[in-house]
């Protein structure tokens, strides 16, 4: 996506980035639209000085349809066991800000296990000074305890091994332009 001039229609609730504060931003405010991947939009606000993620549930306050990528199908029973691939689906809808691949494809997950109704992911970040950090571990925890049967999930920032840009998926390089 270009970046996209927009005005918040009504007040909003928006996580600050990287500081991963929650903060209001007033109705009538201008922002560009920098990125809108997964179920997410990233805005630069000018008049706030920062960069700032709002929720898809959200998108009618910049003018745009929610796109629900993050609802969950009604079949889905809370009584099931939690499938993996429900949490790699939902892990694939996490995104650092700054780059337009998820934290799967980035290769940025190192771990994920389903042990009853908790889950535990260990990922790392592309670099140890990011900011986001705290930021994309809380996003991933929170689409991880939506699903239904999770009642608890546990991610932790793990630094070893050290990331590489050799662990990007095939189809994250292409998003990159990397092939």
């Amino acid at each position: 996506m270009s970046h996209e001039p927009v005005e918040f229609a009504r007040d909003c609730e928006a996580i600050q980035i990287p500081q991963g504060i929650t903060v209001t931003i007033p109705k009538g405010t201008s922002a560009i639209v920098t990125q809108a991947l997964g179920d997410t939009y990233t805005l630069q606000v000018p008049s706030l000085a920062g960069l700032f993620r709002i929720a898809d549930r959200d998108a009618d306050a910049i003018g745009k349809e929610p796109r629900n990528i993050a609802a969950v199908s009604a079949e889905a029973s809370s009584d099931a066991p939690v499938a993996d691939d429900m949490v790699w689906d939902a892990l694939r809808e996490v995104y650092d800000p700054e780059i337009p691949v998820n934290v799967v494809d980035l290769g940025l997950i190192y771990d994920m296990r389903v042990v009853g109704r908790r889950v535990q992911v260990q990922m790392t970040l592309t670099a140890q000074g990011c900011g986001m950090g705290p930021a994309i571990a809380m996003d991933a925890k929170q689409r991880i305890e939506s699903l239904p049967g999770v009642e608890e999930a546990d991610v932790q920032v793990v630094w070893d091994p050290p990331w590489s840009p050799h662990m990007i998926s095939p189809e994250g390089k292409a998003r990159l332009g990397m092939e």
